[in-house]
């Protein structure tokens, strides 16, 4: 009876495997070896969710500088980060210290008028127009809120944000975040009721 050598069946398997994709921790770890290419991927992944983390905090204005600010300083700091399976987490914590760094330097120049200025289309569809207000109304019941509350707030009914990896990103207790996403919905209804969005 006539067999293949193992060696050539062995060949022919290793031959026609697909290499396995490649995840986002391998990027990480690629990137910490100064893997540019990698880095691009793990921008194009992130940038929209960290632009709009920085959106809900801190407004339009300068919006781009701070998210090549985040990016800037995930890129320093990759080398330093010990486990790659937690750079989500990390990169929204960097997001946060971006955030606040912010929000102490311009305190005395943050303007509602400012950030809620959109410019409407010269004709918009009546559906249109009303989202587009209670997106504004949204956004004026948020800069209502404290910093603390409204940050809780946009992780994790925003950006769905598990509460326990919000606790990691503010270092803060659990129950703190439960309370603080509490009272910051709490806010936010009453609000809205004041201004006739709920029933």
């Amino acid at each position: 009876m006539f067999t293949f050598p193992v060696k050539v069946l062995t060949d022919d398997l290793v031959a026609t495997q697909k290499p396995e994709p490649e995840t986002e921790v391998d990027w990480v770890r690629r990137c910490q070896k100064g893997d540019r290419s990698c880095f691009r991927k793990l921008y194009q992944h992130y940038s929209p969710r960290v632009r709009s983390t920085l959106y809900q905090l801190c407004g339009s204005e300068a919006l781009d500088d701070l998210v090549q600010e985040v990016f800037l300083r995930t890129w320093k700091g990759l080398p330093k980060l010990r486990q790659a399976t937690q750079f989500s987490t990390w990169l929204y914590r960097i997001s946060w210290n971006v955030a606040t760094d912010r929000r102490r330097q311009f305190a005395q120049e943050y303007s509602q008028r400012e950030r809620l200025t959109q410019a409407l289309p010269v004709r918009p569809n009546a559906p249109d127009l009303m989202h587009l207000h209670y997106q504004e109304v949204v956004q004026q019941g948020l800069q209502q809120l404290s910093f603390e509350h409204r940050v809780v707030l946009v992780l994790h009914d925003l950006e769905d944000i598990p509460q326990k990896e919000i606790a990691q990103i503010l270092s803060i207790p659990l129950g703190t975040v439960k309370s603080r996403l509490f009272h910051g919905r709490a806010s936010l209804r009453q609000f809205l009721e004041q201004q006739g969005e709920l029933l």
